[in-house]
């Protein structure tokens, strides 16, 4: 007789937008399912006050939060222009503060996993550091291929290097998210094939279905490596206190 698979750890998220929320949407679906099973999310964030995400999160009784860049560039710098702007130090400092606070917002919520779901922008370290000494991963969906369209835009410049017959091929990726823009090591990737004839609304139809299903699957592995690494760590620990007791 087969032994019971045994049950999954429960498992606890805060993911992040700044828009509509789609992919939200199907991981809020998943953890309503066998799909992403013992999973919750804790908390919604935006850094877009009108994000439709917000309301989609509300619909499903999860807090939310809008932490808001503006604040912050007000604060440091005397502006409302979000645009990065590098070597600007007032706008480093901005940044700094705004991403060490979302991190204590995040951290309180003591979940396991960070998901970014649409989430446009940039981690400095100052969010990435807290995250990593508290050993909470933080992954990202990306519309494109590894090391291919980093950062924004990447599904309009694909359509653009496919129109100039650069490309046969894009595709969307789940990846844990480093301090280099959508360099960090892939968890699960899909490629796209290029069709002739397609419009741009047409390829971004598409990769959205994609990015609907690869956000649930690479959460469900990034959940999954999380407590493997954990069993590990504690069956080492275990075994060393074992030989060291007299």
């Amino acid at each position: 007789m087969t032994s019971p698979l045994p049950e999954p750890a429960p498992s606890r998220m805060t993911v992040l937008i700044s828009g509509n929320g789609t992919n939200l949407q199907a991981l809020i679906d998943a953890c309503s399912s066998n799909l992403l099973p013992s999973t919750s999310i804790t908390r919604v964030i935006s850094n877009r006050k009108g994000a439709f995400g917000l309301k989609r999160a509300e619909n499903a009784g999860i807090p939310t939060t809008y932490h808001n860049l503006l604040t912050y560039k007000r604060r440091y710098n005397g502006t409302e222009d979000t645009t990065p702007t590098p070597g600007d130090a007032a706008d480093t400092v901005a940044r700094a503060a705004y991403d060490a606070d979302l991190a204590s917002i995040l951290l309180a919520d003591n979940p396991d996993l960070v998901v970014c779901a649409g989430w446009m922008h940039i981690l400095t370290n100052s969010f990435l550091n807290p995250l990593s000494a508290a050993r909470i991963p933080v992954i990202n969906l990306h519309p494109a291929l590894p090391g291919e369209f980093d950062g924004a835009n990447a599904i309009a410049r694909a359509y653009a290097a496919f129109q100039e017959g650069r490309i046969k091929r894009t595709g969307a990726m789940i990846h844990y998210v480093v301090r280099d823009v959508d360099r960090g090591q892939p968890i699960v990737v899909r490629e796209v094939g290029m069709r002739e004839g397609e419009t741009l609304e047409g390829l971004e139809e598409r990769i959205h279905a994609v990015e609907h299903e690869l956000i649930v699957k690479g959460t469900g592995m990034a959940l999954a490596r999380l407590w493997e690494g954990r069993e590990r760590e504690k069956d080492e620990a275990e075994a060393k206190e074992s030989t060291t007791s007299p």
